[in-house]
């Protein structure tokens, strides 16, 4: 074994996925944790270009990071290190919370001749593998989606009120709706139709809290309750699953699959019922969808 498989073997031992791109941002290495984040094998992704619909790092506001901020460009321009949160593009086409690194790569003469970029799982995926294990033991996971089933968040709706009235703590509930969804049936096909339900729940159970619900309220309505949120805070949240969601996607052949979703968000009242809190977020998400989709309403 020479000492540049040796070097490789240890970099693929590493908790973090590793990425070396050139000058001309053109992907010379990717190692097996970078193909287990982000579903792209080292075939896929070695010899492309970073900005070839691979990694498409975007914010939270759904700006692509990579156009507008290239942290590999800027890190070979001045030799600094570079770290951000930012959601990487699964192969699968939804969104994966990943923390970057960036390092200059140098030769021996102290040339910066590329960037090493670190990424790192950002999701609690501890948290939500307990979750999803004790959900299981209850029958109260959605099989095909690995989400809550409904019957599982109208258990937590009814908890809530009781926190609520015993603590005074604040909740937060979301619908969010697949925008069209038969649209793609028709098109594509219901196996397609299938594939988007499973992106959009993966992406949504990645933007949001480990503490948040996230479940499955019907075939492509879902639901969050979360905790701890006030009025304030209800547009960002909201918006921030709208657009994550906008910027998922896949292929089926040369056609790039997208979908939009509407968002509709309350605060839970000390007054509310769990009957008129599901009313306001169905008169929420009317309005939304009467007003053009892919839009939220608070």
């Amino acid at each position: 074994m020479t000492d540049v498989d040796i070097h490789k073997n240890l970099l693929d031992c590493l908790s973090g996925g590793i990425c070396a791109v050139n000058r001309d941002r053109v992907i010379t290495y990717w190692n097996k944790n970078s193909e287990t984040l982000t579903g792209y094998k080292k075939s896929d992704a070695v010899g492309k270009s970073c900005r070839d619909d691979i990694l498409m790092y975007v914010d939270e506001q759904g700006r692509g990071v990579c156009e507008n901020e290239c942290m590999a460009i800027g890190t070979m321009n001045d030799g600094n290190p570079r770290r951000m949160e930012v959601y990487a593009h699964h192969r699968d086409g939804y969104r994966v919370p990943v923390l970057v690194r960036v390092l200059p790569l140098k030769n021996l003469e102290g040339q910066v001749i590329g960037a090493i970029e670190e990424l790192y799982d950002n999701s609690a995926k501890l948290e939500n593998t307990y979750k999803i294990e004790e959900l299981e033991k209850c029958a109260l996971l959605d099989s095909f989606t690995g989400l809550m089933k409904r019957r599982g968040l109208e258990m937590n709706l009814r908890t809530m009120f009781g926190v609520m009235h015993r603590y005074g703590w604040s909740y937060g509930v979301f619908f969010v709706d697949i925008d069209q969804l038969k649209r793609i049936n028709d098109l594509y096909g219901p196996k397609i139709g299938d594939t988007v339900v499973k992106m959009v729940s993966k992406t949504l159970l990645h933007c949001v809290r480990a503490s948040d619900m996230v479940g499955r309220w019907g075939g492509e309505e879902f639901m969050v309750i979360a905790m701890n949120v006030t009025e304030n805070h209800l547009r960002t949240i909201a918006n921030k699953i709208r657009v994550l969601i906008e910027q998922s996607g896949f292929f089926m052949g040369a056609d790039a699959i997208r979908v939009t979703v509407s968002v509709s968000a309350t605060v839970a009242r000390s007054d509310d019922t769990m009957d008129s809190l599901l009313k306001r977020l169905n008169q929420l998400m009317l309005q939304g969808k009467a007003s053009g989709k892919n839009c939220v309403s608070v």
